[in-house]
């Protein structure tokens, strides 16, 4: 049985506090400068800077996708498997692997003019495939340090609040002042989508270094040994797993559809409403969103529990965005106003699913003995980039089905159509299927985390 135990006081750890909370803020800030560029402007950056067809550009993303999803798990493991330093189990790795995450991160968006587009093409999937897995390099450390730097709920619950903070900040950036920098009179620009990445970039790395400078793991874990170590024992365990199973389906679907809107939403103001200077508008919206919600999710989990409160909070998402699908021919302005509403629902399970993990590397624990926070962290991270491959891979085809051509001015009136039900009706049905997930399947309600709690406390007193 493998016991968490806090780091002796003689060590002089400093206890946790806001500085831990506000160091952990700076990873995501930092993850997202780069991850929300990606998702939300590589595919047009690829189709109307290179000239890729959008349906190379959905196999590219699908295949990228699940080699990062296998590279999640073999990292994950790996980490788990090193024996901590001074400075920690996983922070150490962010420290190290951040600049070469930047690097490619810059490297994707070069754009070297007059070249076949076959050169094009094994450009972007060489240098995106190597930012995919140097993401994980970095990615993987850090979801996992949530619960090597406190042991106690509530402060893991402020650990998963502040994250979606820094992710929210990176948003707010990245999509009010983004296509600002990129398009150029409604159009791509190369240059623009270079500068963009070098700015991004070095915004990034000064994140990931607050991240490892602000930070403090402060949970030991003693070392897996015997068969219990083994892979097969673990795998067993995690499929045995129910909450880790439902929220895996529940994390893959929902970033299906955080990664198609991103995507399609550059479409949607670009053809549908021909004004690419409203993204920074909903990038705000969006961020502003989130930032509501967050001063209520303490108090609502508090009274309701997170499965209780996630849930409602995508019920109202899912009706928001059926019901656009239902109003075709709205003004732009109304569109997203109402859409933001939606933003609000769903910004509760944002939030709250770096909590929802914890939560189930606790339950892993009381299910095997085994402590193995990068392993079922990577498992969790493999279904999200599922979910992203899947999104990527018919994010392309979507678009092309559609019949999008990056060569017309003015798309199709079926392709506007096309669009506008990609931006509504698929994330409305995606949210109603988390909604019923959670209901239904999450078996981790507010009484049965009270009782895990209790359950896994007397167990760690038995294995002494």
């Amino acid at each position: 049985m493998i016991e968490p135990e806090m780091i002796s006081s003689n060590a002089k750890v400093r206890p946790f506090g806001f500085r831990d909370k506000f160091g952990y803020m700076f990873g995501d800030f930092g993850n997202d400068f780069f991850f929300i560029l990606v998702s939300s402007f590589l595919m047009v950056y690829y189709t109307d800077v290179y000239g890729i067809s959008a349906a190379f550009v959905g196999v590219l993303f699908l295949v990228a996708r699940l080699w990062d999803a296998i590279a999640d798990v073999c990292w994950g493991r790996f980490i788990d498997t090193r024996k901590p330093s001074k400075h920690g189990k996983f922070k150490p790795w962010i420290f190290r692997m951040s600049f070469p995450l930047v690097i490619s991160g810059v490297l994707m968006f070069v754009h070297i003019p007059g070249m076949s587009t076959g050169f094009y093409e094994a450009y972007a999937f060489v240098t995106y495939i190597l930012w995919g897995t140097l993401y994980s390099t970095v990615n993987i450390p850090y979801g996992s340090m949530a619960s090597v730097i406190t042991n106690d709920p509530l402060e893991r619950t402020s650990l998963s609040t502040y994250r979606t903070m820094g992710a929210m900040l990176a948003s707010l950036i990245i999509n009010a002042v983004g296509p600002l920098l990129i398009f150029v009179d409604n159009k791509a620009s190369a240059d623009g989508f270079l500068m963009a990445a070098v700015i991004f970039g070095i915004l990034s790395y000064a994140c990931y270094l607050a991240c490892y400078k602000l930070s403090t793991e402060r949970v030991v874990l003693q070392e897996n040994k015997g068969s219990k170590a083994k892979l097969g024992h673990t795998i067993k365990g995690l499929l045995k797993n129910k909450p880790l199973i439902a929220i895996l389906g529940a994390s893959l679907i929902f970033m299906m559809s955080t990664m198609l809107i991103g995507s399609v939403n550059v479409f949607l103001f670009k053809d549908y409403f021909s004004n690419t200077a409203a993204l920074s508008i909903v990038g705000i919206i969006q961020t502003v969103a989130v930032f509501v919600a967050i001063p209520l999710v303490k108090p609502l989990v508090n009274r309701f529990g997170k499965k209780e409160t996630t849930s409602i909070g995508m019920l109202l998402a899912a009706a928001v965005y059926i019901l656009l699908f239902f109003l075709p021919n709205l003004t732009m302005t109304i569109f997203i106003a109402l859409s933001a509403i939606g933003m609000f629902g769903y910004a509760f399970f944002n939030t709250m699913i770096w909590a929802f993990v914890t939560d189930v590397i606790d339950y892993h624990e009381f299910l095997t003995g085994l402590r193995e926070d990068g392993t079922v962290y990577s498992f969790y991270s493999f279904a999200r980039k599922v979910g992203q491959a899947i999104a990527g891979g018919i994010g392309g085809f979507a678009i092309t089905a559609i019949g999008y051509d990056s060569k017309h001015e003015v798309q199709a009136e079926r392709t506007l159509e096309g669009i506008y039900a990609l931006a509504t009706i698929v994330p409305g049905v995606i949210y109603l299927l988390i909604f019923f997930i959670l209901i239904f399947l999450y078996p981790l309600s507010k009484q049965r985390m009270k009782q895990l709690t209790i359950d896994l406390t007397e167990q760690r007193k038995l294995s002494k």
